[in-house]
């Protein structure tokens, strides 16, 4: 595999980061993660950083021998992490759960899948066009023609709040899409918020489509910021460029897994300070959670179709 890859996360107008970000690949896959961990509730940044490294976590154990259903490996471990942290909230008696949007891409060979939950969003783009985008998971992108719970009609105020994120006590909507193959300069960007609330579809797609990742990102993000002004949300935005083999050049941020040896796990996702209940999760432990909660899907969906 061959592509390139920056990132970067920005305060903005409030008082702490809650958003976290990283990636992680081996010889033949890559994932790349990003989650906003929600204010209005406590340890935002807690939520974010154990999806990250829960997630990560079951990466590096599926890959040992391949994963062989994308689609239920990301389906199976954004609920490891939602459990992971509830597991966490109990652990500290807390009143209310920690809360985070989430969104993954996973690349493995030439195609890509992805989940979200909540408006943590992914575009992707091919020859300056948009190809997909994730649908928000508010009353305003999924629900337009319905009247959110508590709201009389005509009254559009709600429309953009959440109704699912993980962390809380109901188990999480989400969604997994692709796979779709991948094309020699594909862009996909994963981001917070706080980036498109300031900018629209059309900004970001323009600068994506139009320059490398490295001077893409850190140029929407400034957009952002001047735009949003001082009540800027934070913003975070990871965003990789896929090369075929015969079109890559090395550019800043590529990377290249060709001479990585089988077996070889490589992470910018870092501990964060909750090292002690993801070292939990070992090896069997994640393996034995992901089986429960495929097995769990797939009653779930022999239900649905009896």
């Amino acid at each position: 595999m061959k592509f390139s890859v920056f990132q970067i996360s920005r305060k903005g107008g409030r008082g702490t980061n809650e958003d976290r970000m990283g990636y992680c690949y081996t010889r033949d896959a890559a994932l790349f993660l990003l989650a906003d961990g929600m204010g209005g509730h406590p340890e935002g940044e807690v939520a974010a950083q154990l999806a990250l490294q829960v997630v990560s976590a079951a990466f590096q154990q599926e890959t040992k021998t391949g994963i062989k259903d994308p689609r239920a490996f990301l389906a199976s471990s954004i609920l490891l992490a939602h459990r992971q942290i509830l597991t966490y909230a109990a652990s500290k008696n807390m009143l209310d759960t920690p809360r985070t949007t989430f969104v993954a891409a996973l690349i493995q060979g030439d195609s890509v899948c992805w989940v979200h939950c909540g408006d943590s969003r992914l575009y992707m783009v091919r020859d300056g066009e948009m190809l997909a985008r994730t649908r928000d998971h508010s009353y305003m992108e999924q629900r337009q023609d319905e009247v959110p719970p508590g709201a009389k009609n005509g009254d559009k105020t709600n429309r953009n709040v959440l109704f699912t994120c993980l962390g809380s006590p109901a188990n999480p909507v989400f969604d997994v899409m692709g796979p779709i193959n991948l094309q020699q300069s594909d862009r996909i960007l994963l981001c917070s918020d706080g980036l498109w609330s300031a900018l629209s579809d059309v900004e970001i797609v323009y600068d994506l489509g139009l320059k490398q990742v490295a001077r893409a990102v850190p140029d929407l993000v400034d957009k952002a910021l001047e735009k949003a002004g001082a009540s800027s949300d934070n913003v975070t935005v990871i965003a990789m460029e896929w090369e075929t083999p015969d079109g890559f050049e090395e550019t800043r941020g590529s990377v290249t897994t060709d001479s990585i040896n089988d077996g070889v796990f490589a992470s910018t996702v870092q501990a964060g300070g909750v090292e002690g209940l993801v070292e939990d999760l070992d090896d069997e432990a994640i393996e034995r959670s992901i089986a429960e909660i495929n097995e769990a899907i797939r009653r779930t969906a022999a239900r649905r179709n009896s």
